[in-house]
């Protein structure tokens, strides 16, 4: 039985032949969903709140599929995060924001893009393992560091995405994330929670539907009862996307990630001069 015809054409710039974008998405919308987006853009146009350099119909695609299609929690969601990004302050963490740390926390919270999957995707890297509480926070701040996060995320849709989309020849639109919890103490992570859970609200709520794939490796024992508190703070969705894998993760993680991609020190072959946690390496940072 052939797949009935999208409600969208297919996005421009598609190069990639063998490329079938997953529902919700632009060149697979049932009739319902386009009238959703249609509503949806001409609310937020006849009510002054279109921002076009902002809302393209990918972007108002993500708030409606975080809303399951729902036009009215989707708006409403949208306009949150309107309001928040005045109240962060985001347009001036763009232009004027310097995390003039960098090199220094890396040594004790290493967070990093890194080349892409095989879908396309831009690799993040988190080292929680790592973490030296009392080191970072001689360096740096919550505050400063929610900022760092806002930039990357900001930098993440104007900048990385639409470097790998060309680079794969499709849209790409969610991340690959890494969470390494080798060697993590328990008690670091207690400690670091709050920066945890609201780094994960402005993830959920501000750039809803940005991750594809979510791996958590080396894990340790008694992580489940962290991670129950963790899952509290995610939607089902969310949670839906993440692998808990141990030690033995490698044969799982290198089939989404080649292995020149992947860091050698999680098991990869990738040894970027000066290390691959500062080098940026990816189709968005031409060497």
């Amino acid at each position: 039985m052939a797949e009935p015809a999208s409600a969208s054409p297919m996005p421009e710039g598609v190069t990639d032949p063998d490329y079938k974008p997953q529902p919700g998405r632009l060149g697979n919308l049932t009739v319902a969903q386009q009238h959703a987006l249609v509503k949806l853009r001409k609310e937020l146009q006849d009510e002054g709140h279109f921002v076009p350099e902002r809302m393209d119909d990918a972007t108002l695609l993500r708030f409606l599929r975080a809303r399951r299609f729902d036009v009215a929690k989707a708006k409403a969601m949208l306009l949150a995060a309107e309001q928040w990004r005045k109240d962060f302050g985001v347009e001036d963490v763009v232009k004027n924001f310097d995390f003039k740390e960098k090199k220094e926390v890396d040594k004790y919270y290493p967070q990093y893009y890194h080349k892409m999957d095989i879908e396309g995707r831009p690799v993040y890297i988190e080292r929680l393992g790592k973490l030296d509480i009392k080191a970072l926070y001689s360096i740096t701040t919550t505050d400063r560091q929610l900022k760092r996060l806002v930039y990357e995320y900001e930098k993440f849709l104007t900048d990385r995405l639409p470097a790998c989309s060309k680079a794969i020849g499709h849209p790409v639109e969610t991340s690959c994330t890494i969470l390494d919890l080798k060697g993590v103490s328990l008690t670091s992570f207690w400690r670091v929670k709050d920066y945890v859970f609201q780094a994960s609200a402005i993830g959920q709520n501000y750039y809803p539907e940005t991750m594809g794939k979510f791996y958590i490796i080396n894990s340790p024992w008694g992580f489940s009862t962290v991670w129950n508190a963790i899952k509290g703070w995610l939607d089902e969705v969310t949670v839906s996307k993440i692998d808990i894998l141990g030690s033995n993760y490698l044969d799982k993680v290198s089939l989404q990630i080649p292995a020149e991609n992947l860091p050698k020190d999680l098991g990869g072959q990738c040894d970027c001069p000066g290390g691959c946690s500062l080098s940026d390496a990816g189709p968005w940072n031409p060497q």
